[in-house]
């Protein structure tokens, strides 16, 4: 019997990779990705494409029946800096689809979830070097607001009901594939698009604000790592730390001028500079190095080779 997954937001950032590493291993019929709408993409024109509403609790409940799922992974969500323009709507889209999946599987419809949380849920009064699993949260966004409020509700369902959910709190993620989200690291997936296209860049942070970041391959190994992994193992069911690498817009600059010397960089910070001083600047994920055999693979070095040869070709 073949797994049956349904990606709930695939035509996002994360969800464009997941859906193709997610048919290669399980095979295209038995991975059914949808969203909003309905994009001329790779995504929807490589396999099974649903039209669903996130918030649609009936639409999902339809999928779930036609398609005989087992697995969700949710990846609908508004983005850091896109929920700070409007509050209202990214509460409703971050926490209600989450509970739509949440009391499906707790009627015994889905036998696992997926549901990423981030370093948002982090604030300014956490550690900022070397956050650890366990330590204060106050975000101070709506994003990480309701990404804090979505573990607590993940571990509840877990620890009342029985319901299989795992998720990993991801930090900045770097992609060449799929344009920025709406994200407050998303000028690390833009400055490579800028230094090929135009030799220049204008950052909307400080040369010196170092966040945590992921190469996108990393991130993706560690969503099918985790939904991959024995239950038994799985041992936090709020949300796993995930660390791969930490740096500066300096530090990616001058990486990049290894590889186009001519690149300029300059710097005018914007409303996402606040947000991006209230997260850490490194994280510790010891516990999913450990619990499920989390490892990374890409640094700022290996990365950016990647990114520029694959941006390159495009």
């Amino acid at each position: 019997m073949s797994t049956k997954i349904l990606i709930i937001g695939a035509c996002g950032q994360i969800g464009t990779e997941l859906t193709q590493k997610l048919r290669a291993i399980y095979g295209t019929e038995n991975v059914i990705a949808s969203d909003i709408r309905k994009l001329n993409t790779d995504v929807v024109n490589s396999g099974p494409f649903e039209v669903v509403n996130a918030l649609d609790f009936n639409q999902i409940e339809h999928l779930l029946e036609k398609h005989q799922i087992d697995e969700v992974y949710l990846m609908a969500a508004l983005l850091s800096a896109t929920a700070e323009k409007n509050p209202a709507f990214a509460w409703d889209l971050n926490m209600n689809s989450l509970f739509h999946v949440l009391n499906l599987a707790k009627a015994g419809k889905i036998k696992k979830i997926f549901w990423p949380s981030s370093i948002a849920v982090f604030g300014p009064t956490t550690p900022r070097e070397n956050t650890p699993q366990y330590t204060i949260m106050e975000p101070s966004t709506v994003y990480g607001i309701s990404k804090q409020s979505g573990e607590r509700w993940c571990e509840y369902y877990h620890n009342i009901f029985g319901v299989d959910v795992r998720s990993i709190r991801y930090p900045g993620l770097i992609s060449w594939s799929s344009p920025p989200g709406g994200g407050t690291t998303d000028y690390a997936v833009d400055i490579y698009h800028k230094a090929l296209s135009d030799g220049k860049y204008e950052c909307f942070l400080s040369s010196e604000t170092k966040m945590p970041m992921m190469y996108m391959d990393d991130a993706i190994n560690a969503t099918i790592g985790i939904m991959q992994a024995p239950a038994e193992q799985v041992k936090i069911r709020s949300s796993y730390n995930l660390a791969a690498m930490s740096f500066t817009p300096k530090e990616i600059a001058a990486e990049i001028k290894k590889h186009i010397p001519e690149f300029t960089i300059t710097y005018a910070p914007d409303f996402r500079q606040k947000i991006a001083d209230s997260w850490p600047a490194s994280i510790d994920d010891i516990r999913a190095r450990h619990d499920w055999g989390w490892k990374h693979e890409f640094d700022l070095e290996t990365m950016t080779k990647d990114m520029l040869e694959h941006l390159a070709e495009k």
